[in-house]
């Protein structure tokens, strides 16, 4: 399938290239954008998640798309839809997602591309619902979330399939949107 490239005000959602692993692999290394998420092992950890994401869009023409900042910087993180595994308790389902860089943070990129992948996903994909997950204490995605319309019920949220019994992160909140309540 052709990947989709999106354009906004700012910002470019693109398929993966090579040179965007180094800048990947330094924001798992960052105890900071780490903070809400299992830590990597290794740079060939961030490289098998990197290749992942990348083989997704080319299967199915979206995913979690390399964000860039032409002007600013090549590639700053990621943003996008993705289809979530079947352990997932809310499966089947679209997830959307972010990850910037933190020298990226506060300058409202999030925003602007989770909204460009929701007019997306709800546009030429014609899904139905799109969910997004983290866990209790990442106050910043959930504001996010909640900015582009998304909504929490608390009797959504689950103990994650991937995280180990006890960890900290086990307990996600989840949100949703569905199609009808973006408004044109």
């Amino acid at each position: 399938m052709t990947p989709t490239t999106i354009k906004t005000e700012r910002l470019i959602l693109r398929q993966w290239r090579e040179d965007d692993f180094d800048v990947f692999a330094a924001m798992a290394a960052d105890p900071q954008v780490m903070e809400f998420l299992l830590p990597l092992p290794d740079r060939a950890a961030s490289d098998a998640i990197a290749e992942r994401l990348k083989a997704h869009i080319t299967e199915h023409g979206f995913g979690f798309w390399a964000l860039e900042a032409p002007g600013v910087a090549p590639f700053i993180g990621f943003t996008g839809l993705l289809h979530v595994g079947s352990e997932a308790p809310y499966a089947p389902a679209v997830e959307i997602g972010w990850r910037l860089a933190r020298a990226h943070w506060g300058k409202g990129y999030a925003m602007e591309a989770a909204k460009a992948s929701l007019e997306h996903g709800f546009g030429p994909l014609r899904l139905d619902e799109i969910v997004a997950l983290t866990v209790p204490a990442n106050v910043r995605s959930q504001q996010v979330m909640r900015r582009i319309g998304m909504a929490r019920n608390e009797a959504d949220d689950f103990d994650h399939p991937r995280v180990p019994e006890g960890h900290p992160l086990k307990r996600h909140v989840l949100y949703r949107i569905k199609r009808d309540a973006i408004r044109p």
